[in-house]
C-alpha cells in the first residue's frame, strides 16, 4: 500500500515535471518558432518574435518582442503581449480572459499616394473560402476582466493630399474593464492620447459590444487644423495660417438597428483662425469662438447650440466684375468629371418603383449667438470706379433662432459702416414665413460711397453727403413681396458738384423727411419735407441747351427692350406729400446765350407748398417769398396740380424793386442800349383751367435811365431812349400791363411771342408821342465835400472817416426826401489789383483745401471761407493753383531754387496773373457800392428805395493810393 502510495506520488511528480517542461520550456520554443516561420512565409516585410513565455498552471501568455519591418523601420510592433486565460472558460461556455495588456505597441499607418494602405500590404494570405451568410449567428463568447494599452505608439501618414498629411501620437493609453461579448455586457474604457503635433484625446466611458453602443464623454484638447488642412485645401483653395480648437462632449452611440449618435454639453473653442486665398490674399482672421451647451441628435436630425459668443472677427469679400462674389468662386464645387456612358437596359413595362420618403429636415437652435467686434471689408468691383466700404466693429445678438419654426428669433445689431456711419437695428426675423418687423437707425452714413452708381448715368460729383433715419421695416412676406417702411429720415450736408464746370450744382445743409410711410404695391406716403439753407444752379448755355441737359449721360438702347407705349405702361405709383418747407434757400441763374453774360442770384427763399397728391385733383398751395441780390422781394402764391399742371393752375408772382443793372446783358442783346439805372417791380398772375390761359403781367419801371448803345443784331430797330423817356409818367415811373390768353394744347401757342410782340407794339405806340420833360439831377451842398467815399486799396471796407461822412449823407437824405442817392462802385488797377490777387489765392488755398477736406470725408464747414489752412499745406496747394491758373508746368529751372524762392516764384506768377482780372476789380467796385448802401440802410436808417447802385467803374489810383467811389444824387 505504502508503495503504491509512493509511486502514484512519483507519477504525479514526474507527470507535474513533464506538464512543467513542456508548458515552461518545450511549446513556447515550439510555437516561437512556428510563428517566425509563419511570419516569414506570409510577410512581405522582415517579422519576428522575439520570445514567447507560458505559465501552464496559471496560463498566463506572454509574447515578447514583435517586429514587422525592416529593422530599425518597424511598420508594427510591441515590446510586450500579455494575456491570462482562466480556468473556468472550461465551464462557463466562454472565453475568459483575466488581463490582456500590450505594452509598447508601435505602428506606422501610412496611405500611399495612389491610396494603397501600407498595413494591408503586410502579409501575403491565401484567398479564403466563401461561407454562407448567417444572419442570426452569434459572436463567439468572450469575457476579458481588463484591456491595457500601455505607452502605445502611432504614426499617421496620408500621401494623397497634394501636401501629405502626417501626425504622431507617441503616448496612448487604453483602459478596458469587463468587456464582453456577451448581451448587455458593459465595459468601462479610458484613452488617453497625446502627442507632439498636439490634439490630445480624453476618452471615458462604457461600451458594449452587443449590441454595438457606447456612451461617456469626449475631450480633445489643442487640436491643430495646420495638421488636417490638406484635406480642406484639395477642395477649396484656402491658406490656413493660424487655426486651434479645443472639443468636448457626452455623447451616446447605439448602433443596433441604425446609427443613433447624441452629443450633450458639447463645446467647441476655435481661437485663432486665419485664412488667405492661394494667392496670399487674406481672406479671415478671428480672434475666438466659442461654442457651448450644444446638443446633436442625429436620429432627430436636430442640432442646438446653447451659447455662440466670437470676438474679432475680421474678413474680406469682394464683388468680382463678373458679377461673382470671391468667396463663391472659393468654395465652390470643382465641376464633376463626365460618366462614362452605361450600357441602357432593355425597355420594360414594368412598374416604376414607388417615390422615395422625403428625408426628415435638419433642424438648427440657437438660444443666444453673441458676436462682438467683427470688422467686414468690402469690395465692389462691377463699376467702373471700384468701390470699397468697411462695415465694424459689428455687434450682434440672435436669440431663439428655429430653423423650422414658425416663432420669430431676436436680432440686435450695431455696426460702423465707413468712416464714420453708425447702424443700429433690433426686432425679431421670422422664417416660416419670411418675415420681419425691425428698427433700423442710421447715423452719418457716407452717401459717397453710391458716386461709382451714379456716375455712368450723371456728370455730377456727390462731394459731401450724410444720410440719419430712425425707421421701422416690416417685412409680411416675399411671395409676393410685402413689406412696408415707416420713420423719418435726414440727409445733412448734401454737396454737389457739376463735374463739367467744377461748379455747385445742388446743395443743403439738411433735408428733413418726416411721417416715411412706405408700403409695397400701396404708395408712398411722407407728412412733410422741410430745406434748410437748399441751393440750385441753373445755367442756360451758348446753344440754348442747359446745364441739366449737359449732366445727363446719354444711355445707349437696349434692343432687348419693349418699345414703351401707354398701353404697357402700369398705373403710377400713387405719391402725398404732406408739405414742403423751404428755409434760407438761394438759387444762381446764368444765361450765356448773352453778351456781356446775364448772372443773378435769388437768397433768403422762404416758404411753404402744400400737399401735394398724385392721386388726388386737389390743388396745392404755394406761399414763397425771397429777395434778389438781398433787397428785392419776391413772392409766389397761389396753388397747383403738380402732377397735372395743364389740368388746373393759378399762381401770383410778384417782384419788388429789382435792381435793372443786373439786366444789362438782356438790354444790351434785345434794345441795344446797357441800363445804367433803374429798379424793375412785376405781378404776374396766370391761370390754366383744362389748358385754357388767361395771364395779366404787369410791368413797373422806376427811373430807368439806359446806359451805353450796345452792337446787337437782335436789337429792335426802335428809338429806344425816345419811347422810354414818353413812356415815363410825372413821377419817372413805367407801368405796362401785358394780358396774354390762348390754348396750351394748340402747339402753335407760345407764350413768350406774345407777350414781346405786345411790348413791342407799345413801344412803338409811345415812340409816335414827341416828347415829356425829364426831371433833372439835384446835388445837395453842404460844407464837406459827399460826393465821393475813399477806401484803403483793395478792401471794400468803411473805415471810421467814411462812415461819418456816410452818417452826415444820411442825416441830409432824410431831410430831402425828394432827393434819391446813386452810388458808382469804382477800382482802380495800380492800387487795388495786387491787393485783389492776394487776397484771390488766400480764397483758392481755402476753397483747394475745402476740396482735399471733402474727399477725404471729413467734417467740414458749411463753406470754405471757414476753413483756417494750415500754412504747411499751403506750398503743396500752391503748385495746384498754378497749373490751373496759368494752364501750363512751373519752369524747370525753378525746380533748382530752395524751397522758399521756388514758393515765392510761384506766388508772384499767381499773383501778376490775377492783378490785371478786370472781373475781380468789377467785382471790388459793386463791392464797394454794396457797402455804402448797406450802411446807408443799416447805419443811417435810409430807406433802401432811395439808394441805387449803377454799374461799377474802372478808374486811375489817387496820388495817396485810395480809390474814391463816386456818389450821385437824384430827384423824384
Amino acid at each position: 500500500m505504502r508503495k503504491g502510495f509512493i509511486r502514484a506520488a512519483i507519477g504525479v511528480l514526474v507527470a507535474i515535471g513533464l506538464y512543467a517542461l513542456l508548458g515552461f520550456l518545450l511549446l513556447p520554443g515550439v510555437a516561437l518558432r512556428i510563428a517566425n516561420q509563419q511570419l516569414a512565409h506570409y510577410s512581405t516585410l522582415p517579422a519576428r518574435l522575439e520570445r514567447i513565455e507560458f505559465n501552464p498552471f496559471s496560463l498566463e501568455l506572454t509574447l515578447w518582442g514583435l517586429h514587422l519591418g525592416a529593422p530599425g523601420a518597424d511598420q508594427v510592433a510591441f515590446e510586450r503581449l500579455y494575456a491570462n486565460l482562466q480556468v473556468d472558460s472550461l465551464w462557463t461556455g466562454a472565453l475568459h480572459l483575466a488581463a490582456v495588456t500590450l505594452d509598447k505597441p508601435h505602428t506606422e499607418l501610412a496611405f500611399a499616394k495612389d491610396g494603397t494602405l501600407n498595413l494591408a500590404k503586410l502579409f501575403n494570405l491565401p484567398p479564403s473560402e466563401p461561407k454562407p451568410a448567417q444572419p442570426d449567428s452569434k459572436p463567439f463568447p468572450v469575457r476579458i476582466g481588463v484591456i491595457t494599452l500601455n505607452e502605445g505608439y502611432l504614426h499617421f501618414k496620408d500621401e494623397r493630399p497634394s501636401e501629405p498629411i502626417e501626425f504622431v501620437y507617441d503616448s496612448m493609453n487604453l483602459a478596458l474593464k469587463n468587456l464582453s461579448t456577451l448581451p448587455d455586457d458593459n465595459a468601462d474604457m479610458t484613452l488617453v492620447a497625446d502627442g507632439p503635433t498636439g490634439g490630445r484625446i480624453d476618452w471615458a466611458g462604457q461600451v458594449s459590444l452587443q449590441p454595438i453602443a457606447s456612451h461617456g464623454t469626449l475631450k480633445v484638447t489643442d487640436g491643430r487644423l495646420q495638421v488636417w488642412w490638406p484635406y480642406i485645401r484639395d477642395r477649396i483653395p484656402l491658406d490656413l495660417k493660424q487655426g486651434r480648437f479645443s472639443f468636448s462632449t457626452a455623447y451616446q452611440l447605439n448602433l443596433a438597428d441604425t446609427t443613433d449618435l447624441k452629443l450633450e454639453q458639447a463645446a467647441l473653442t476655435l481661437a485663432p483662425f486665419a485664412v488667405d486665398s492661394a494667392e496670399g490674399k487674406p481672406l479671415l482672421r478671428l480672434e475666438r469662438l466659442d461654442v457651448a451647451d450644444t446638443t446633436f441628435d442625429l436620429a432627430s436630425r436636430r442640432v442646438t447650440l446653447g451659447k455662440v459668443s466670437s470676438d474679432k472677427l475680421e474678413a474680406w469679400a469682394a464683388h468680382e466684375a463678373d458679377g461673382q462674389l470671391d468667396w463663391q468662386k472659393l468654395l465652390a464645387s470643382p465641376p464633376a468629371k463626365p460618366a462614362e456612358p452605361q450600357p441602357q437596359p432593355p425597355a420594360t413595362t414594368a412598374a416604376p418603383p414607388p417615390a422615395a420618403k422625403p428625408d426628415k429636415p435638419w433642424q438648427i437652435l440657437l438660444t443666444d449667438v453673441q458676436l462682438r467686434g467683427y470688422q467686414f471689408h468690402l469690395a465692389d468691383r462691377q463699376p467702373k470706379a471700384p468701390v470699397a466700404l468697411d462695415v465694424g466693429p459689428l455687434n450682434l445678438d440672435l436669440q431663439g433662432f428655429d430653423s423650422l419654426a414658425s416663432k420669430p428669433f431676436t436680432v440686435k445689431l450695431d455696426t460702423g459702416v465707413g468712416k464714420q456711419g453708425k447702424l443700429q437695428a433690433s426686432g425679431q426675423v421670422g422664417l416660416q414665413p419670411v418675415s420681419a418687423q425691425l428698427k433700423v437707425a442710421t447715423q452719418d452714413l457716407d452717401l459717397r460711397v453710391a458716386q461709382a452708381y451714379i456716375s455712368p448715368f450723371v456728370r455730377l460729383e456727390l462731394r459731401s453727403g450724410m444720410l440719419d433715419s430712425d425707421l421701422a421695416v416690416d417685412l409680411k412676406g416675399t411671395d409676393p413681396l410685402a413689406f412696408s417702411v415707416t420713420g423719418n429720415a435726414q440727409v445733412n450736408q448734401l454737396h454737389t458738384l457739376d463735374t463739367l464746370k467744377s461748379r455747385d450744382f445742388v446743395r443743403w445743409s439738411r433735408l428733413d423727411v418726416q411721417g416715411l410711410d412706405y408700403r409695397q404695391g400701396e404708395g408712398l406716403n411722407i407728412a412733410s419735407i422741410a430745406l434748410q439753407q437748399p441751393y440750385v444752379r441753373f445755367m442756360i448755355n451758348e446753344d440754348q441747351t442747359t446745364n441739366v441737359d449737359d449732366l445727363i449721360i446719354k444711355q445707349p438702347a437696349d434692343p432687348a427692350a419693349p418699345p414703351s407705349s401707354s398701353a404697357n405702361k402700369g398705373k403710377p405709383m400713387p405719391i402725398r406729400i404732406g408739405g414742403i418747407s423751404i428755409n434760407e434757400g438761394s438759387a444762381n441763374f446764368a444765361d450765356f446765350t448773352l453778351t456781356p453774360n446775364f448772372a443773378t442770384a435769388i437768397q433768403q427763399l422762404q416758404g411753404k407748398i402744400g400737399t401735394l397728391d398724385n392721386s388726388s385733383p386737389k390743388a396745392a398751395q404755394v406761399d414763397i417769398n425771397g429777395r434778389v441780390d438781398r433787397y428785392a422781394p419776391v413772392v409766389i402764391k397761389g396753388n397747383l396740380t403738380p402732377f397735372d399742371p395743364l389740368n388746373s393752375l393759378d399762381i401770383a408772382t410778384s417782384f419788388k424793386r429789382v435792381e435793372l443793372t443786373t439786366l444789362t446783358p438782356y438790354s444790351g442783346k434785345f434794345a441795344g442800349y446797357r441800363i445804367r439805372k433803374g429798379r424793375l417791380s412785376l405781378d404776374l398772375h396766370y391761370q390754366i383751367r383744362s389748358g385754357k390761359l388767361q395771364a395779366q403781367n404787369n410791368v413797373l419801371v422806376e427811373q430807368l435811365q439806359l446806359g451805353d448803345r450796345v452792337d446787337s443784331p437782335d436789337a429792335v430797330n426802335l428809338p429806344i431812349k425816345l419811347a422810354v423817356a414818353l413812356l415815363k409818367d410825372n413821377q419817372g415811373n413805367i407801368a405796362i400791363a401785358l394780358p396774354v390768353s390762348g390754348d396750351l394744347n394748340n402747339p402753335q401757342f407760345s407764350v413768350m411771342p406774345i407777350v414781346w410782340q405786345t411790348l413791342r407794339n407799345l413801344l412803338v405806340r409811345a415812340a409816335s408821342a414827341p416828347f415829356k420833360l425829364l426831371g433833372g439831377l439835384v446835388h445837395g451842398a453842404d460844407s464837406e465835400d459827399l460826393s465821393s467815399v475813399a477806401f484803403a486799396p483793395g478792401s471794400s471796407e468803411l473805415d471810421a472817416q467814411a462812415q461819418a461822412s456816410l452818417l452826415k449823407l444820411a442825416t441830409a437824405l432824410k431831410q430831402r426826401p425828394e432827393l434819391r442817392l446813386e452810388v458808382e462802385g469804382t477800382s482802380a488797377k495800380g492800387s487795388d489789383g495786387q491787393l485783389l490777387a492776394q487776397q484771390r489765392l488766400e480764397q483758392e488755398y481755402q476753397n483747394t483745401w475745402y476740396k482735399i477736406l471733402q474727399r477725404r470725408g471729413d467734417k467740414v464747414p458749411a463753406q470754405a471761407s471757414l476753413l483756417q489752412v494750415p500754412d504747411s499745406e499751403k506750398p503743396a496747394l500752391l503748385e495746384g493753383i498754378y497749373r490751373a491758373r496759368l494752364k501750363q508746368q512751373p519752369p524747370a529751372a525753378w525746380q533748382q531754387l530752395d524751397s522758399d524762392e521756388h514758393e515765392q516764384k510761384l506766388r508772384d506768377a499767381v499773383i501778376g496773373s490775377w492783378s490785371d482780372s478786370t472781373a475781380l476789380l468789377r467785382e471790388l467796385g459793386q463791392a464797394r457800392a454794396s457797402a455804402i448802401k448797406n450802411f446807408l440802410v443799416d447805419k443811417g436808417q435810409l430807406a433802401d428805395e432811395r439808394v441805387f447802385l449803377i454799374d461799377a467803374n474802372l478808374v486811375d489810383a489817387q496820388a495817396n493810393a485810395k480809390v474814391a467811389t463816386n456818389l450821385h444824387l437824384d430827384a423824384d
